[in-house]
């Protein structure tokens, strides 16, 4: 059997942290951000976890992770 490929849209999108979690980046932070709050903004500038219902079928895109 072959290797599994990498999704190369997906690699780009997301990370993971030394303990083995996914990060990924969050929405809404890249126009219209003259009407949100300061304080939204610089949340949405944190990452974010992935949640555990989606981590399955992401590591399935991502083998090496």
């Amino acid at each position: 059997m072959p290797k599994m490929k990498t999704h190369r849209g997906a690699a780009k999108r997301l990370k993971v942290t030394g303990s083995g979690k996914i990060m990924h980046r969050r929405t809404s932070k890249s126009h219209k951000l003259t009407h949100k709050p300061s304080k939204r903004t610089r949340r949405l500038g944190k990452p974010a976890m992935v949640s555990a219902a989606d981590e399955r079928r992401i590591r399935r895109l991502i083998p090496y992770l």
